[in-house]
């Protein structure tokens, strides 16, 4: 069940890159190293999970960096300036990102806008609005609950890596074993067939959205409670990054297919790359064109795999 869930190619990858990192580098195999891979994987995780169940209904959501980046600093202003709760902060968070990727589903279904030109503009609008939110400036001086969620370490884990893979298991229920997640597969490999189901296609999509935009939120509280601070700034270029793992994972980039055990090791790949690049003191111009490089290859073997299939 478990094989017949990712794609066996993303294994390979994984483990080659694992012994390749260990021989390069004598602190890659470190449980600090191994944990501080983990807590980097965590936030573009959370953004593969929600790109996942977009690509797989066979759309696209090129904004979810910048909503990430939004979000944040909308949880920073609602307990810095306006004084409220860290809870309310939470909340603010992911309401921020929700209401971003609801605006994408609606502009998507009812003004058949095609996906890549409105997440494309959603990108600078959410940019622009987080820099407005803030004056430009990050917001700095958060409470010490809410840094608790990116800082803390019950039990030696950082926090952040246990949300992660809460959310991973939570996601992987909901794609794999509900009618929520069969719909969504459904609309990705034939929407006419869905259709048909009586499946209402253009409400399911701005629910797709939508919590695609709740997870950029969640990703921008682990973020900015990492940091201590609401960065209008933050996830810049995140999108790349998040839509190559879930590629990796064996997400069809034509909808049809997802898994988010596949996206898990997708974005544990990219994360290890990222690591071992680091540890080799490799310059980040470099990491950049790896990085697309990397997406490239996903998609063009994802290319082969559907001429096969």
């Amino acid at each position: 069940m478990f094989l017949k869930s990712i794609r066996l190619e993303s294994l390979y990858v994984l483990g080659i890159l694992i012994v390749t990192m260990s021989l390069l580098s004598p602190y890659f195999l470190s449980i600090s190293n191994f944990l501080n891979i983990l807590l980097a994987t965590s936030v573009i995780g959370i953004l593969a999970i929600g790109s996942t169940f977009v690509i797989s209904s066979a759309g696209l959501d090129l904004s979810v960096g910048s909503v990430m980046g939004l979000a944040g600093v909308a949880g920073a202003v609602v307990m810095n300036q306006l004084e409220l709760n860290w809870i309310f902060g939470i909340l603010a968070c992911i309401i921020a990102g929700g209401i971003a990727g609801f605006f994408n589903g609606q502009l998507v279904t009812r003004a058949k806008i095609p996906a890549f030109i409105v997440t494309l503009g959603m990108l600078g609008v959410a940019r622009g609005a987080a820099l407005l939110l803030c004056d430009g400036k990050p917001i700095y001086g958060l409470s010490n609950e809410f840094l608790f969620l990116g800082q803390g370490r019950p039990f030696g884990i950082p926090f952040p890596v246990i949300i992660f893979i809460v959310v991973a298991l939570i996601t992987h229920y909901i794609l794999a074993s509900t009618k929520f997640g069969k719909h969504t597969l459904v609309i990705g490999d034939n929407q006419m067939a869905a259709v048909a189901m009586g499946i209402n296609v253009n409400r399911h999509k701005v629910k797709l959205y939508a919590f695609s935009g709740g997870l950029a939120g969640l990703a921008g509280m682990i973020f900015t409670s990492r940091v201590n601070a609401g960065d209008p700034t933050a996830g810049l270029n995140y999108e790349l990054t998040a839509i190559t793992a879930a590629i990796i994972g064996g997400t069809n980039l034509f909808g049809g297919k997802g898994s988010i055990i596949g996206t898990f090791i997708g974005a544990l790949i990219m994360g290890i790359l990222q690591n071992g690049l680091n540890l080799l003191a490799v310059q980040s111009y470099y990491q950049r064109m790896a990085i697309g490089a990397v997406l490239i290859l996903a998609v063009w073997f994802d290319q082969i795999n559907r001429q096969k299939n």
